[in-house]
Parts: structure tokens; sequence; C-alpha cells
């Protein structure tokens, strides 16, 4: 953990002389916190700093970087938080679920300090506070605890987070019977995207169907891939096209995976460097620019695709697309590596929160209600324990719903920013939920489904992705050409996308799924008939020239 700037840190170590041009290497502004933060030189500033946390303290503390008001409070977050560990241990016995529903209780009776006084007796907090300062290891303990108090509250400060919001869903028994694994580990990739996989943990619609579990945050959609074929994942965030990349073998080994149901629609958008701010007005202005997108085979590239193209260039000649893991895009354009990306969001928005860079377009001005990232698993594992795939399915469409309305989308940024999370100001996800956002050319708009939510699975998406796929070749060998079209775009989309399982699902949850499984699809310069996908893609070709 860094606190100084590089200025500081050049002035304690007496590289006085050195100016900002110097340092202007040594420094990135921090896009968590907005601060700035060591880069190139972290790894040998560390080394240097005492190791011994009493004496780490006791250093910063000397170098003015430690405030009066930030050691009150890590002292008193340190308080809180020995108090709710013991409160946990002794109340709680070990039982995750009963820790939660004491959470929740202690919610109810106005916090962790309220409880334990109920618990123990008033003078609890004072008692216990008191046994820490007079134990004979007092100073050492005081000066550790308050250490990692203090990298708590750094660390909440720079990730704008909020307390879990307490689950009180009862348990659906007929949900939970029969379910072969209750354990279970979910990745996830940090953006809003995975808003239902997310809020599913601290909104208790896994608990609701008897699930104990956990997502985990992964660094990249590579990552997720392979997690999924090494088998250390039981279920999957992924981006819509890569269940079909993964099981027809494109991009990796050949690998059966299922798209259970779509996470979001929309909620995407093409951002560009404040440097280029005035001279970018069309899909032909991108020409020469370096551009990011988080994964090959994603819809954030083949809408990029789409979208350039019909300005006349070619993607694969007239401009570099390279693929960028979400939470490295901003750090990127900041440093020039990248001009432009078409990322999800919260990395759009937090560009403009930044001013790093403005929104150019959002993509659901390119394809109103396209799918983009979606819950999946693998054919092995569904097969291996269909009762909870099928259970954990139906959290996921439940949790979509709810996400569906405008009027919890506050209370759902709150729970997903925080730092487990999308480790995010609440502020800038709030904006891409409610659709209430500045776009970083002085404009403010209002778009209520800048993302939404809707777990059905069109068959019609299925198709424009597989018809994408042919038409780029994004490996280069013709595979997709050949395979798509000879299997049947029908056979892909129907092995697949699990329509049909996904609309019972949403049925049995109250909600009004679509009888029909195609329909016509209204992109911003062209429709697309799913009744005839190869013909799309000559149209395509024949008018834009790729």
């Amino acid at each position: 953990m860094v606190f100084a700037s590089a200025t500081q840190t050049a002035q304690k170590w007496g590289n006085l002389n050195c100016d900002r041009a110097e340092l202007s290497d040594l420094e990135l502004k921090c896009i968590i916190c907005g601060g700035f933060h060591l880069t190139r030189d972290h790894y040998e500033f560390m080394q240097t700093m005492p190791q011994d946390p009493v004496d780490m303290v006791d250093d910063l503390v000397k170098m003015g970087l430690y405030k009066d008001n930030q050691l009150w409070a890590a002292d008193g977050v340190n308080a809180y938080e020995l108090r709710k560990a013991l409160f946990l241990k002794t109340v709680g016995r070990g039982d995750p679920r009963r820790e939660q529903l004491i959470l929740a209780l202690c919610k109810q009776a106005g916090g962790i300090e309220h409880a334990f006084a109920a618990a123990f007796g008033p003078k609890a907090g004072l008692f216990f506070a008191d046994s820490i300062r007079n134990s004979r290891f007092t100073r050492r303990e005081f000066l550790r605890n308050l250490a990692v108090g203090a990298a708590m509250v750094t660390l909440a400060n720079c990730g704008g987070g909020s307390e879990p919001v307490a689950d009180d869903a009862p348990v659906d028994p007929a949900a939970t019977a029969d379910l072969e694994k209750t354990d279970l580990q979910i990745g996830f990739i940090p953006i809003t995207c995975a808003t239902p996989i997310i809020m599913s943990e601290p909104l208790g619609f896994y608990q609701k169907y008897g699930f104990n579990a956990k997502v985990v945050k992964m660094p990249s959609w590579g990552a997720v891939r392979d997690s999924a074929i090494a088998g250390e994942l039981d279920a999957y965030h992924m981006l819509a096209p890569m269940p079909i990349a993964m099981t027809l073998g494109l991009g990796s080994a050949a690998f059966g995976v299922k798209l259970a149901s779509i996470e979001n629609i929309n909620g995407q958008a093409i951002t560009i460097a404040n440097r280029h701010l005035g001279n970018v007005n069309g899909p032909a202005d991108f020409k020469g620019f370096v551009m990011g997108v988080p994964f090959p085979y994603s819809m954030h590239n083949l809408l990029l695709r789409y979208y350039l193209a019909t300005g006349g260039l070619d993607p694969d000649v007239d401009v570099q697309i390279r693929p960028v893991p979400p939470p490295d895009s901003i750090a990127q354009m900041v440093a020039g590596d990248i001009d432009a990306y078409l990322m999800p969001d919260p990395f759009n928005q937090r560009a403009v929160f930044e001013g790093v860079g403005f929104i150019h377009m959002i993509t659901k001005d390119l394809w109103p209600g396209h799918p983009c990232c979606a819950f999946a698993a693998s054919d092995q594992w569904i097969n291996d324990n269909p009762n909870t795939f099928r259970a954990l399915n139906k959290s996921i469409i439940e949790a979509a719903g709810y996400a569906q309305d405008p009027a919890n989308r506050p209370e759902i940024a709150a729970a997903i920013s925080e730092r487990a999370f999308l480790n995010q100001p609440v502020e800038v996800v709030e904006a891409v939920l409610t659709g209430n956002y500045e776009d970083g050319q002085g404009n403010t708009m209002e778009v209520p489904d800048r993302i939404d939510f809707d777990p059905y699975p069109w068959q019609s998406f299925a198709s424009w992705i597989s018809s994408q796929l042919v038409r780029w070749d994004l490996q280069g060998d013709g595979v997709a050409a050949k395979v798509i079209p000879e299997q049947g775009y029908d056979t892909v989309g129907k092995d697949i996308f699990l329509t049909d399982l996904a609309r019972d699902l949403a049925q049995e949850v109250g909600q009004t799924p679509p009888d029909e499984i195609y329909r016509t699809e209204e992109l911003m310069f062209d429709t697309f008939d799913p009744a005839d996908p190869a013909t799309y893609v000559q149209q395509q070709i024949d008018q834009y020239g790729v």
C-alpha cells in the first residue's frame, strides 16, 4: 500500500533536484481514488520501507502521510472490526448462514456497536477497548492493529464501498430439494454487466435457492476461459460469444459450454481519450487508432468491427484492435497505449469521472437490446449437477428480473460497488445503472435503458453472433466460416443457447418471457433476419468491402 506521490518519495529519499518532467514516468493518476501513486518504482520503494508494521506506521507518521484524523479513524475502524470478529465468533459459531443472520440483526439494531452492547452489556465496548490498551502488548499490538485499520480506511475511501445489503429472503424448499452441490464458486469480471451474478451474493438470491455461493473476481476473460476448462469454477460470467467460440474450438481447444441466460443487454460504450475531443464524429475518423476491446470473442469486438466497417474502414488494416482487460483500460488510455475502447461499464463512465475520456456512443444506439454478457456453465458440470444448475440459473434469472426495475437500481449500485465486487465509487455505478450520466462532452444524459437486464437468450442473438464470427474470421484460418455453415446457424444456436429452459425458469419466478425464440433484430445500419444469416453476411461484405 503506497500513500506517497512521486514528489514526496523523491524528497524523502534525497532526490530533491528532480523536476516534474523527470517524475512523470513514476506516477499515474489512480483510477480508483484519483490520487497519484507510484508506478514504475513501486517495487524498489517498498523494498526500502520497514517490514515490521509498527516501524512502518512510525515511518509513515514521520513522513506526514498519516494525519491525526486518519489515525483516529483507523483506530475506530480497528476497534469496530475486532468487536465484529468477536461477536461473530461467539454468537455466530462459525456458521456462515448464522453470521449472515447476525449481521442482518445488527443492522436492525442500529449497527454492530448497539448489538454488541445489547449482547454483552452497555459497558462492553469500553471494557473491550481498555483490555486492548492495558495488555502487555499494548504499544506494538495497538500500532500493528492501527496499520491494519489505516489500510482499511484507505481502501474504503479508495473503493467507495458500502455495507452489504442484508438478506432476509426465505429459502425456497422446492428450489433447494435434491441439490447435488451447495458450496459454489462463480467467476466474474468486475463490470456492471455482471450485476445479476454479483448482486445475488449480497442480496441473498443464492441463499434463497439453498446455495453457499461465493463470487470470485477474475482478472480477465482469458482467465475465465482457462479456469472454466480447468474445472476451477462451478459456473461463470461470460461474454455472449464465448460459449459459441469455446464449444466450436475457436480461440481455444474445443470445450462444451452452455449459455444458460443473458445477464445484461446494452450497457457498453465507445470511449475516446480526451486528446481526440472534437476530432471524431463518425467511424471513418477512427483510422489509425489503437482501440481496446475486452476479448476477441466478445460483443464488444463484433460491434466495434460492425461500426468501423460502415465508415469504410477495415478493422484488421486501418486500426489496431487489441484485447485489454477492462480494469486496465483507463490506465492504458492515460498512458497513451490506446486511443479509444469499446468496453463494458463502469469503465466508460469512470473515464469521464476521472477526466480521461469522453463517451462517443453507447452501444444501445448501435443495436438496441443487444446481448452482452451471460451466465454459463460447462456441459460436464451441468450433466453432473442438473438440479444444482437449474436452481442456480433460476437464481440468476430472478436477480436479473429484480435488476430490471429502475427503482431497485440505487440499492443494487450500493451493493455491488464495494471493494469485494466492482471496487468503484457508488456514484459512477449508479450513473450507469440509472442512465443519468455525464458524457464527458458537456452533456447530461438521461437514458434509462443505457444498461438493462433481460435474461431471455433469443436464438436470433446466437445467429447474429455466429454470422459475425463467419464474417470476421477472427482466427484467420477460415474455421468459423467452415464449421458454422456446415453445422447450421440454427443447430449451433439451439445447442448452446438454452432458450427453452430459460423461459421455463423465468415463468417459475413470475416473469413473462416470450414464446418466440427468434426475432428480427434492428441495428443502426441494417436489419438482421435470423432466417438467413448467410445472406446477411454477404450483403455486409458487398456493401462495405469487408
